[in-house]
């Protein structure tokens, strides 16, 4: 088992294991990527999760490999034969939550305590605040009140003899798909209640004796009292700080890990744990010394990843926007600015950005709110509750990143500053913004920073300040990237987790904000990943490469957005939604009317404006609907959009290599998901888990090898992404943890960086306006004496002593994008 010795982490690729694809299907895709370049393959979560999930975040026990995926035995055959061919794997973990889905007992930890309640052995598991409902487990899941469901006899009680699982042969109570333990001998109320068993009243009788309370969905606010994963009722928040819980939780992951199956660690949602610099210490402390452990830490702006966090970095996300900001055309932000004032939306990102979190704060998250003023009236007796609760949604609205690390007992650190300023600045906004309110937004920031300060009651300020943190990021999530990116629509590429597309749009970012991150990523994070697209990318990288490249030309833009407004008036369908389709089929191309269909519906449910989930608008979604298939199939706006297309092709194919061979050469680890190391125009999920055709991708790398660089766009993406790729293998010194990354100045319109002093990365940037410009004229590449060839296409670059490098006419010959590299040592790394 395991007995080769993984290969040097050099770039990882991420596949999507579920019972459509199983280990047993990666294992047959594995050469393929040992040939693509990869180190390590990258899993999402292996663990037994809900019956046919397609991601595997719904975990429901931790003991099991998921039996769809092909189970242990799978996932070490799977392992086998990547170590043999000198591939790691790394699996993702999902420390925050579990699923709580129904028939419940197929989450034994959460049935046992819904059985027993506070005193369940495994209670302590999961995040419920007892305290609330009298010790009992809220479960707001009937279509309307208690009395009328019981009045038409849709619980019944029985002895769950039809039953799988621990439910199996034990008294239950039904409701429709809900199947529920009864308290041991609690049955017997029925059988004795006065009206007969299966009368209401004694159905009624034997539900009052339960640990757990039915409640409509309508009375969720009031009834939730467990932690979810974001609003998800259906995801219960588990309490992995505590080391029992982590033990339990981790023990299988741990074993494979120390049995030489699994070599690296992505953490989901970190930022969702109550101390997740404990928790990242804990496994650490658990794993082998050197192991990589990559976390899910959206970060904002110019926030740092904490450096006492022990990890190998991010996920990747700010190297993303760091990346599409750079590659945005700075001569037609203007116009693109001009042109979505004229939809009539909101023309001020950050007021979209407050309101959509306020709603979150106020509606999508009223039960995690809720939890939050049980304890702020506990520990600030003396304030009027009402101010407080406004007080509490502004401070939640006020902090600008995911979340702040206050560790209430911890010893202070020198960190801890730069920790807790989120709070503190967070502060300083709502202040601002309520200064009617101060006196409470000081108390609650107080308690907060120093919960074990308050002398009314500390073990509410803790918790408090706890769940606060737990909370603050959900908002994030759901108010921006989940709602305001899917109503402010200027420059929809640059909509993705962790961007500004606001700041993206700005001249005076970009390339020096790309260059800041990179300096940052190579001193403190070297390993860290490096990502185009995700699971959870609003568009795949090629798609937002589209858009980008069609904003350039203005003209085209401009065009396209009147044709397409003067079609959604005849519609009835709004500006801003309007400017989402158009931009939507520039990306997607000729995408098929059912995938956009799913993706639109998705699009305006999560906008929350016409239509929701829980309320669809099904008339003004046909709308959007009928819009967009007018738009596909011909006439004005359609000729519009295949005309842009067609007309900036050059650009398309500047801007899809220039973001691939950046990506693949930054600071850091590239990952490369599934299926996107050719042309993927994937929208946001489930798209982008579509079947991938790994069959054409093998037989297209093959010819690639035997042919050289030629054919389509895709022949490209691949021949850049395989080359980079095992040139990073053979080079650690240019690309490894300790290799410099220093910014080539080449003029306005070439983007590039020197790593390890030994290879340079260049692209053009903004084509059109280099094109409108004149082209590069006699343009320099300042590189060090030397003889310096293209990785990509084996051109040579002499530079002699008292020469200023290459003419970049010269080095963009061949193509928008190259890669030099000093002649010995491509030769040495090559042998």
């Amino acid at each position: 088992m395991t007995a080769s010795t993984p290969r040097p982490l050099t770039a990882t690729y991420r596949l999507q294991l579920h019972a459509g694809f199983t280990c047993a299907d990666a294992q047959e895709v594995l050469p393929y990527l040992r040939a693509l370049g990869v180190s390590h393959v990258y899993l999402s979560p292996v663990l037994t999760a809900v019956p046919g999930s397609e991601h595997g975040y719904d975990v429901l026990d931790h003991t099991q490999v998921n039996p769809e995926i092909g189970g242990r035995a799978g996932l070490v055959a799977l392992a086998d034969a990547a170590h043999d061919l000198g591939l790691g794997v790394v699996v993702d973990v999902v420390p925050n939550h579990m699923a709580l889905v129904a028939p419940l007992w197929r989450n034994l930890p959460v049935w046992e305590v819904l059985r027993d309640g506070p005193t369940a052995a495994r209670a302590a598991w999961f995040d419920v605040d007892w305290d609330h409902l009298g010790g009992r487990f809220g479960l707001p899941v009937l279509g309307e009140d208690l009395d009328a469901v019981l009045a038409r006899g849709e619980i019944t009680l029985d002895t769950g003899r039809d039953d799988e699982g621990p439910a199996a042969g034990q008294p239950v109570a039904r409701y429709f798909e809900h199947v529920l333990p009864l308290a041991p001998g609690t049955e017997r109320l029925a059988h004795e209640h006065p009206e007969g068993p299966g009368s209401p009243a004694a159905v009624r009788a034997v539900l009052d004796a339960q640990r757990w309370l039915l409640a409509s969905w309508l009375d969720a606010a009031d009834v939730l009292n467990y932690r979810r994963f974001f609003e998800v009722d259906g995801l219960i928040g588990v309490r992995v700080e505590q080391p029992d819980v982590f033990a339990d939780t981790h023990e299988l992951l741990l074993d494979l890990h120390r049995r030489g199956v699994v070599d690296g660690f992505r953490i989901d949602h970190p930022d969702g744990l109550a101390d997740p610099t404990a928790y990242l210490q804990m496994l650490s402390d658990a794993v082998q010394e050197g192991t990589p452990v990559w976390v899910e830490k959206i970060l904002e702006g110019d926030e740092r990843l904490p450096e006492v966090w022990a990890c190998a970095g991010t996920t990747g996300y700010d190297a993303n926007a760091a990346l599409s900001a750079a590659l945005v055309d700075p001569t037609t932000t203007d116009v693109v600015s001009a042109t979505w004032a004229r939809t009539g939306g909101e023309p001020d990102l950050h007021v979209e950005v407050e309101r959509c979190k306020r709603l979150a704060a106020t509606e999508l998250l009223r039960p995690e709110v809720a939890r939050l003023m049980r304890r702020a009236v506990q520990a600030l007796p003396r304030h009027d509750e009402d101010r407080l609760r406004e007080a509490l949604v502004e401070l939640l609205v006020s902090v600008h990143v995911y979340r702040a690390y206050v560790r209430p007992g911890a010893a202070p650190t020198e960190a801890d500053e730069a920790m807790v300023r989120p709070l503190l600045d967070g502060q300083e906004r709502a202040r601002a913004a309520r200064p009617e309110l101060r006196a409470e937004i000081d108390a609650l920031a107080d308690v907060l920073a120093d919960p074990q300060g308050c002398a009314t009651d500390p073990a509410a300020a803790t918790d408090l300040c706890v769940r606060f943190q737990q909370t603050t990021g959900p908002v994030m999530a759901k108010g921006i990237e989940d709602t305001a990116f899917y109503r402010w629509h200027r420059l929809v590429a640059l909509n993705e987790v962790g961007a500004d597309p606001a700041v993206g749009l700005d001249p005076a970012h970009g390339v020096a904000t790309l260059h800041a991150w990179a300096r940052h990523q190579a001193e403190h994070w070297p390993v860290g990943m490096t990502t185009l697209s995700t699971h959870d990318t609003k568009r795949s990288e090629d798609v937002r490469a589209r858009i980008l490249a069609v904003s350039g030309d203005g003209e085209a833009w401009e065009a396209i957005s009147r044709r397409t407004l003067e079609a959604a008036g005849r519609h009835g369908v709004d500006g801003e939604t309007a400017h989402l389709v158009w931009q939507t089929l520039v990306g997607a191309g000729r995408v098929d009317t059912e995938r956009l269909d799913a993706y639109l519906t998705k699009a305006v449910r999560e906008a929350k404006v016409r239509s929701t989930w829980t309320e669809p608008d099904e008339d003004y979604e046909e709308r959007v609907l009928a819009l967009a298939r007018e738009m596909l199939g011909g006439g004005d706006v359609s000729e519009a959009i295949a005309s842009a297309v067609r007309d900036n092709a050059p650009t398309i194919r500047t801007l899809t290599l220039a973001q691939k061979i950046l990506q693949l050469t930054l600071p850091g680890v590239p990952d490369t998901y599934q299926g996107s190391g050719v042309v993927d125009l994937s929208l946001v999920d489930p798209d982008n888990r579509r079947p991938v055709d790994y069959d054409e991708r093998i037989q297209r790398l093959e010819r690639l090898d035997a042919t050289g660089w030629t054919g389509d766009l895709s022949d490209e993406v691949l021949w850049v992404t395989s080359r980079v790729l095992r040139l990073r293998s053979w080079l650690p010194h240019a690309y490894g943890p300790g290799a410099d990354y220093v910014p080539v100045d080449a003029g306005e319109h070439v983007l590039g960086f020197l790593r390890g002093g030994v290879a340079a990365t260049l692209t053009i940037r903004a084509p059109r306006a280099l094109g409108a410009a004149g082209g590069l004229g006699g343009q320099r590449i300042p590189l060090p004496p030397d003889l310096w060839v293209d990785a990509l296409t084996g051109a040579e670059h002499p530079v002699r002593e008292d020469a200023d490098g290459p003419l970049a006419a010269d080095v963009f010959d061949h193509g928008p994008v190259a890669l030099l590299v000093r002649a010995a040592d491509l030769r040495e790394g090559g042998r």
